[in-house]
């Protein structure tokens, strides 16, 4: 029961998490219900710390243009792009609600958080080159990758990305894609400057450095009382809300069993850390200008396939490469060690084991991750840029992500990659569990949240209408509306300012 010895506050949202999620949440809400009051609490002293960071975060604007894992093959031999229609939509959704943000002077410059650069695909040897091919005629099928260009040109691909070809083996059997209209998103500076614009709005109030140390129903069984601590007084008091959302990255699980809705029941997380290679040379910087991914190794997670990323960081051209994933048992890079073992309860310690005796596969290769060395690192690069010079680049930690463990329809534990909506019956609690790809879905999945919490008023035509406006696609299919989907993009790409869709 609550104290009520402490002041209990009431507010119409709680969004707990300063990262990108509950920052387009809290845009959605503030411009579809400007007399709502919203308080955000984040732990940290900062916004964006954690997973949306631009150093945590690989910001490639996730559209499948160049992710390999979105179109596994099938046993027939044949590739299965629905997840990568799935997901480029999705990112065209997150730039329409962008562009109708900076059209709308709501935040700054495009070029703060967005910026073009090719999204490029990258094999070696028969097998997966066969796959390239059967993944580039399975794609380009659809309008949405339409311009995708294929080759096996070393000379091309040398024009295309100049350190890969430096020193390479002539033998080397090799192909690559290019999509020029790819982007590179500073997700960290996208959130900043989202809530510089909520916080200017009346009803808003962001906490920084205030902590939720529990979550529990109101007497009236649809409230909900939320407990804070102000980490640098150390002052108590309860907030008294309708709705919560927890948007507290690897720290959602923690809070979401601390609400205990049933929906919870069941669910567990698995830490996966990651590291980059980050370049400290500028001349080396300077000659690669694309995101290019290779294929994953057996067992390896989502989150850490291989990538030689060009980034755009605080206004200043950088160059990345990993992730090499890691274990530790922290759920937030600022977290506990003691998070995945507090994590444990009796509804979910079942689900988990399962999850974890089939998913060996995982185990050994985080195992071997943990065990490189130095220069087991470089070799992994080398195969990417045979040039490369361990000099030139220095360790940097990434973010932490926790992938969803959850029982399926048998009952029996398994692990999900991706992101997930757990939410109460009634609509008043929601969580968001998960990893990539996220925060460049954030758009969409924050559209779905609306959905499922806010049923009533989303079908209203008040909302409707606003919801059309600023997402001008929505209720509609970009993946089979090529006038649509063609027109929508062009529209955005000028806002952007990023490259135009192919003639």
């Amino acid at each position: 029961m609550t104290d009520k010895s402490l002041q209990e506050q009431p507010t119409n949202i709680v969004l707990i998490g300063a990262g990108i999620m509950s920052a387009t949440l809290g845009i959605f809400l503030k411009q579809l219900q400007p007399d709502w009051t919203i308080e955000v609490i984040e732990r940290l002293d900062e916004i964006a710390a954690e997973s949306s960071d631009a150093w945590n975060n690989a910001g490639t604007g996730h559209a499948a243009l160049c992710e390999l894992n979105y179109t596994p093959q099938k046993e027939d031999g044949t590739v299965d792009c629905t997840k990568a229609f799935k997901i480029d939509e999705q990112f065209e959704v997150s730039k329409q609600f962008w562009a109708y943000l900076v059209d709308h002077k709501l935040i700054g410059a495009p070029a703060d958080f967005i910026n073009s650069v090719p999204h490029m695909s990258f094999v070696r040897g028969e097998a997966d080159i066969d796959f390239l091919k059967k993944r580039v005629e399975a794609l380009t099928k659809n309008h949405l990758f339409e311009g995708m260009q294929y080759t096996e040109d070393k000379a091309l691909i040398a024009e295309w990305a100049p350190l890969m070809m430096e020193n390479r083996d002539p033998a080397d059997r090799i192909a690559m894609t290019r999509m020029d209209i790819g982007t590179d998103v500073n997700f960290g500076a996208l959130t900043r400057s989202l809530f510089a614009y909520l916080a200017q709005q009346p009803g808003v109030t962001i906490h920084l450095q205030h902590e939720v140390r529990d979550i529990e129903r109101n007497d009236n069984g649809t409230d909900w009382n939320i407990r804070v601590k102000n980490m640098a007084t150390g002052d108590k008091r309860w907030i008294n809300t309708r709705f919560v959302f927890i948007g507290a990255g690897g720290g959602a699980l923690h809070l979401l069993e601390k609400s205990d809705i049933p929906e919870a029941k069941g669910y567990g997380g698995f830490p996966v850390s990651g590291q980059w290679l980050r370049c400290n040379n500028p001349e080396v910087i300077k000659k690669h200008d694309a995101k290019v991914y290779g294929k994953a190794a057996v067992g390896a997670p989502p989150m850490s396939v291989p990538h030689l990323d060009s980034r755009v960081i605080n206004g200043k051209k950088e160059l990345l490469f990993g992730p090499y994933a890691g274990f530790s048992t922290k759920f937030l890079k600022h977290g506990s060690y003691l998070d995945l073992a507090t994590s444990i309860k009796l509804n979910n310690v079942v689900p988990m084991l399962q999850a974890g005796w089939d998913n060996i596969p995982l185990t050994r290769y985080l195992i071997r991750q943990v065990r490189q060395t130095s220069q087991d690192k470089m070799d992994t690069l080398m195969e990417f840029f045979p040039s490369a010079q361990m000099g030139d680049w220095e360790l940097a930690i990434a973010g932490q992500r926790v992938q969803v463990i959850k029982k399926d329809a048998e009952g029996d534990g398994v692990l999900e990659f991706g992101t997930e909506i757990v939410h109460a019956a009634d609509g008043s609690l929601a969580a968001l569990l998960g990893a990539s790809p996220g925060a460049s879905t954030s758009v969409s999945i924050m559209l779905d949240l609306l959905k499922k919490c806010f049923g009533d008023k989303e079908q209203s035509t008040e909302w409707q209408d606003k919801l059309k406006a600023m997402i001008p696609s929505y209720g509609r299919s970009l993946i089979t509306d090529k006038a649509l989907a063609l027109a929508v993009r062009a529209d955005t790409s000028k806002v952007l300012e990023l490259e135009t869709v192919p003639a």
